[in-house]
């Protein structure tokens, strides 16, 4: 008995169909920024404001040089205040920011970035382009992205 049920392409076009969804479409632009001069009580406020868990550190050309994050803040918290330690005066961003970054492309595809996201175990990737910071991916926006795709266009 031959097989019936494979059905063929749907041949309805639509606009969005081999337009691939790039990280430049769902990427976060107005983002919270931080200095290397930016003291860590500062950091912690403007995380908990913003209710975000990190931000790019950006130089004054806007060159990106480096990541904090609530780990890097809770390092200081246990390096320090745990101990009841008097306020080290050099409590900056520069001391406890990444320098090491991964970054993005904004042109990458959506589910590329999604595979990247898997693969590093990171929760934000910065986009930059020649050098400059002009964006963040989170794995929010990925998940954003994929709740406006269509299943066929995947």
């Amino acid at each position: 008995m031959p097989i019936k049920n494979f059905k063929a392409p749907n041949k309805q076009s639509s606009k969005n169909s081999g337009e691939a969804i790039l990280v430049t479409d769902y990427m976060t632009k107005k983002l919270v920024t931080f200095k290397v001069d930016d003291s860590l009580d500062h950091v912690i406020n403007q995380l908990i404001t913003y209710k975000i868990s990190g931000g790019p550190v950006v130089n004054d050309d806007n060159d990106l040089i480096g990541i904090i994050s609530e780990t890097d803040c809770i390092k200081h918290i246990s390096e320090s205040k745990y101990y009841n330690m008097p306020s080290d005066t050099n409590n900056t961003v520069g001391k406890y920011m990444v320098t090491d970054v991964d970054t993005i492309d904004k042109n990458m595809n959506i589910f590329d970035a999604a595979f990247k996201f898997i693969s590093s175990r990171r929760r934000r990737f910065p986009v930059v382009e020649n050098g400059k910071l002009i964006g963040q991916l989170s794995q929010k926006d990925v998940l954003k992205a994929a709740i406006k795709v269509k299943a066929s266009t995947w």
